[in-house]
């Protein structure tokens, strides 16, 4: 597949840049990592990112110097861009560069920059207040003050465009799940008896990479029997047993992108209470699947997978949200929930995304359907696949077969 071409690359720079005008502001700051990725293909640890009216200014470090500007000279190039070295630290080379461009009020992420970095910022373009070591965030009255920019706390100027994926993401998308469900058959194989759930989880990980995931898309989960009925539960020194239920949730990143899938597996026949509540959950996957439709708002989506477990008797074992956006980041916009209340804490939830379950589903959008049935002492159930929505309705990308795998 390979990364986003030229031409894609400054489709996203025009649609940031309209973003920008249409708020009356000359430029943005860049700093979360997943967003430079969208916007210019690195892929590296450390990068800042400004673009302005006609340009994009590439602040970096010696370590990724050589690289940025051979991939520049590739068909997936960063277009009307100048690379920027690092010579000190990156917030002076920032402020330093702020202040020979000489735009005036400056968009940065709010929910992605810490205080202290924030203040280096300011301090650099020539405003603490004096004497207290304190940093004044600048007001809209600072344009009169003759300083060389204003510092402008925005968010989702770059998270708006991503939630809805274009061609490039799209087709990546796709490959990386039919990489997810090629992959799954060899992971069955390993799901037997006396085998601990670490070593599953190992020979997972190993799978994926042999598939050609470039890395694991978050800490792979094997959670046998009883602690089924953890949702997040790591693989550990129990070996699974005849009789288990086996929940194996894993992803992989491709090209950038993250896919994700989960199944549940019976050693040996299943009894009557885990046909039931696998019966369940199918049930509730399929109403979600049929709900994610252009015009939807997130909670139907959720209402409808949680209605169908609420009417079957398992509500109150399905605790979590229905899905969550796939993309560059596992976990990002759209969020499948079933209130407007806004989660707390957790490597899940991004800082800035929207969580009201009013959002509006629109063409475009690639998330999860995941219901899940956790009964403590028991174990648990949890059905996942990947799903693009399309004008002409929802678009499964993962293709492993939904019933449930008896080993």
């Amino acid at each position: 597949m390979g990364y986003a071409l030229t031409d894609v690359l400054a489709d996203r720079h025009r649609r940031l840049r309209q973003a920008l005008a249409d708020r009356q502001l000359d430029a943005v700051i860049v700093t979360h990592l997943p967003n430079i990725f969208y916007l210019t293909n690195f892929v590296g640890s450390s990068a800042i990112v400004v673009l302005t009216p006609r340009d994009l200014y590439f602040i970096t470090d010696f370590r990724y110097v050589t690289a940025v500007e051979d991939s520049w000279a590739s068909p997936s190039g960063c277009p009307n861009a100048s690379l920027v070295r690092v010579e000190t630290a990156y917030d002076e080379t920032l402020a330093g560069l702020l202040r020979f461009v000489g735009v005036r009020r400056v968009a940065f992420e709010a929910a992605r920059v810490p205080f202290a970095q924030y203040g280096r910022w300011v301090s650099g373009l020539g405003y603490p207040i004096p004497g207290t070591g304190v940093v004044d965030p600048p007001a809209a009255a600072r344009d009169d003050t003759g300083q060389a920019c204003v510092l402008v706390p925005t968010e989702r100027l770059i998270e708006a465009e991503r939630v809805r994926k274009d061609a490039h993401e799209m087709a990546t998308l796709r490959h990386a799940a039919g990489l997810l469900t090629e992959a799954f058959e060899r992971i069955l194989a390993e799901v037997r008896p006396g085998r601990l759930e670490r070593q599953v989880g190992a020979r997972i990980d190993w799978i994926l990479k042999d598939c050609g995931f470039d890395r694991l898309a978050f800490e792979t989960i094997v959670a046998s029997g009883p602690n089924g009925a953890l949702p997040h539960a790591r693989p550990g020194p129990r070996p699974l047993a005849a009789g288990d239920l086996v929940v194996l949730d894993f992803g992989g990143v491709y090209d950038g992108y993250c896919v994700d899938l989960t199944r549940t597996v019976s050693l040996g026949r299943p009894d009557a209470r885990a046909r039931d509540v696998y019966a369940a959950i199918v049930e509730a996957h399929a109403a979600g699947v049929a709900a994610s439709r252009v015009g939807a708002t997130a909670w139907e989506i959720d209402r409808a997978t949680r209605g169908t477990l609420e009417r079957l008797g398992l509500g109150e074992a399905f605790g979590h949200g229905t899905g969550h956006g796939l993309g560059i980041e596992v976990h990002e916009e759209p969020w499948l929930l079933r209130t407007q209340a806004q989660p707390q804490g957790g490597e899940d939830e991004k800082a800035g995304a929207p969580r009201a379950s009013d959002v509006t589903i629109e063409s475009g959008m690639v998330f999860t359907i995941e219901p899940g049935a956790y009964l403590p002492g028991w174990g648990g159930v949890r059905l996942e696949d990947d799903l693009l929505v399309t004008p002409d309705g929802p678009d499964l990308l993962t293709h492993v077969p939904r019933e449930l795998a008896i080993r």
